[in-house]
């Protein structure tokens, strides 16, 4: 198989889905003690009308998923959707946001190995060498805190399902598109989300939700969910996981942007060192460069291929909920 390309047209849907994520942390703050099974559910349940209107308004194909492709888009829903907001919520409770945050910046380098694992392909040298340089660039930004080792647990499942986001979705995404990934993965997720509502929370939670809420879910389903989705896996499926991984970077810039606008203060000097770093590591991972031939391999994956490691829209440090 053919190492996807990255070129920067290729690459800018998943960089604008980045800042989205990134900069809904205010938004994603004021669903702190909103009931979270049912917040989550009404939002993703929202984008899945939203979706559904713009597909049918753009002419997108929408497939019906058969065999295992089932269980390829459930399992985006579970880890990457549900089960990554309970382990944030649960993470924080045993250690500060930013252990989760810290855990969570360490995707570019388990995509960078697992994600080219699944396309059939060797990793990218450049890729594996910029990988860490923006996970350094995501920690200098995101600081660090004090955990227990419940909290490290939690940080480490967080890190999973970050990761099984858009790991479960590369043997999909050729036939489904990134529409199609989309609209299947959110409308799962909101089916199970409703329903641990429903056992959790009451069907009395949605009356907690205030004005401020309401609103805040709004926007989370139509820009952080319905387009930002679309734009990741658009990336992902033209440039590769591996690459699309070190995009990630940008949600923490866009984060520590956003903060400094809102008036949470000036970065401080290791913010700014963080902030360098990272761009260091997205200009040379994603530099465009001429393709080797011994990094591209046939359809079956050569036996020097890195296997995947065991794992893988909140305030700057703390993860935005997904």
């Amino acid at each position: 198989m053919n190492t996807p390309s990255a070129s920067f047209t290729q690459l800018l849907p998943g960089m604008v889905g980045m800042a989205l994520v990134g900069s809904s942390v205010t938004v994603s703050h004021t669903l702190v003690g909103a009931p979270l099974f049912t917040t989550q559910a009404v939002r993703y349940a929202a984008a899945t009308v939203i979706l559904l209107v713009i597909a049918r308004l753009t002419g997108a194909r929408l497939l019906r998923p058969r065999g295992r492709e089932w269980l390829w888009l459930a399992g985006i829903a579970v880890t990457g959707l549900v089960l990554f907001n309970v382990a944030v919520v649960r993470g924080v409770a045993h250690a500060e946001p930013a252990v989760i945050a810290v855990a969570v910046a360490c995707v570019p380098v388990v995509l960078g190995v697992a994600g080219p694992f699944l396309e059939r392909r060797r990793p990218s040298r450049q890729v594996l060498w910029a990988a860490p340089v923006v996970m350094a660039g995501a920690v200098l930004v995101e600081g660090t805190g004090r955990t227990d080792a419940v909290g490290v647990a939690w940080a480490m499942l967080a890190l999973g399902c970050e990761a099984a986001f858009t790991l479960f979705a590369v043997p999909v995404l050729r036939r489904h598109s990134p529409w199609g990934v989309s609209v299947h993965a959110i409308w799962l997720a909101a089916v199970m989300l409703a329903a641990l509502g429903a056992m959790r929370e009451g069907p009395s939670a949605l009356g907690e939700l205030t004005g401020l809420q309401w609103a805040a879910v709004g926007y989370l389903a139509l820009l952080v969910t319905a387009v930002a989705f679309v734009l990741w896996y658009s990336t992902v499926r033209a440039a590769g996981s591996g690459r699309a991984g070190l995009l990630t970077g940008i949600a923490p810039l866009a984060a520590a942007a956003v903060g400094t606008v809102t008036g949470s203060g000036t970065p401080s000097p290791s913010v700014w060192l963080g902030i360098a770093v990272l761009i260091l590591g997205l200009i040379g991972g994603l530099r465009p460069r001429d393709v080797p031939a011994e990094e591209v391999t046939g359809p079956a994956c050569s036996a020097t291929t890195a296997p995947p490691p065991t794992s893988a829209r909140r305030r700057r440090s703390t993860p935005v909920r997904r």
